[in-house]
């Protein structure tokens, strides 16, 4: 993927530059002593709503694997995790082989746009906090969507100008310390499209100060 964007606190989307090892040192603790955040548990419900056992998971930008661990605990069979983060896919690793998930998860580090012709569908497809990351929002939601079966979830800022303006000041701020990355406000309407154009209805939204969580579901025939 590109250069990880300066996210707000929060923003579990995983790129390597200056959000590295200890990134993701300081995320796997963040887990292990508070558990997932709550916009990350409402996205798990949404996905789960029906049940989920036996079926498969792609997380993309899984981070510290938060979500993928929750899919795994409410019966699902595998996941892929996909992670621009070397560092990140280290620390989701360790997690897994803490716990005793190690043989259920498949690890690929990279963009998963470029990726997206080697990665096997799945039933689930997840980006929690991962459009934020990525300039060229259509791509990759058109890429993800393309990958997922059954349901599509995803957590992403609000479309609100408030909270431009703060991933604006953000994002200046990362200019004057020589941050290289940035964050992106992508909007709502359009992403709406894509995901019902590619055939999904919604299943769940719900929304905090600053997130948006947002279910889909492929309808059965």
């Amino acid at each position: 993927m590109p250069e990880r964007p300066a996210c707000p606190p929060g923003c579990g989307c995983s790129i390597g530059n200056e959000f590295g090892e200890a990134a993701a040192r300081h995320d796997l603790r963040s887990y292990r002593k508070s558990g997932s955040s709550t916009t990350t548990r409402w996205l798990v419900d949404g996905l789960t709503a029906g049940g989920v056992e036996g079926l498969t998971v792609l997380d993309i930008g899984a981070g510290v694997g938060a979500a993928h661990q929750a899919l795994l605990a409410a019966g699902a069979a595998a996941v892929t995790d996909v992670d621009g983060s070397a560092a990140y896919v280290a620390v989701a690793r360790e997690e897994a082989e803490r716990i005793g998930t190690a043989d259920r998860v498949t690890y690929e580090v990279g963009d998963f746009v470029e990726l997206a012709s080697s990665v096997a569908p799945a039933d689930l497809v997840v980006l929690d906090r991962v459009i934020c990351c990525y300039p060229q929002m259509e791509q990759l939601v058109r890429a993800s969507l393309a990958h997922a079966r059954l349901r599509y979830g995803l957590v992403y800022p609000r479309d609100s100008w408030w909270i431009r303006a703060g991933f604006a000041v953000l994002n200046g701020i990362a200019r004057l310390v020589r941050v290289r990355t940035r964050a992106y406000i992508h909007r709502t309407a359009a992403v709406e499209a894509i995901i019902r154009e590619a055939g999904f209805v919604p299943r769940l939204s719900r929304w905090s100060l600053v997130w948006q969580v947002a279910v889909y579901e492929r309808p059965t025939a």
